[in-house]
């Protein structure tokens, strides 16, 4: 049987490699709030507010390490 790793999350986890699978919810995250943005130019704060939740979402992946 084999052994799954656990995920960690913590500021000391920041410089470890991101697992995968967080690393494409981030991603994930930044292309979606991106296309938002970009077609929601009428309502800037519906833009901003995207942009911010995208950016967030991408830098907290970085504190999950195996």
């Amino acid at each position: 049987m084999e052994k799954r790793n656990k995920v960690r999350f913590g500021l000391n986890q920041y410089r470890r490699p991101t697992p995968i699978k967080w690393r494409r919810i981030g991603d994930g995250l930044l292309l979606a709030s991106t296309l938002v943005s970009t077609t929601n130019i009428e309502s800037p704060v519906l833009a901003t507010a995207s942009i911010v939740i995208g950016t967030v979402g991408k830098f907290l992946t970085n504190f999950f390490a195996d």
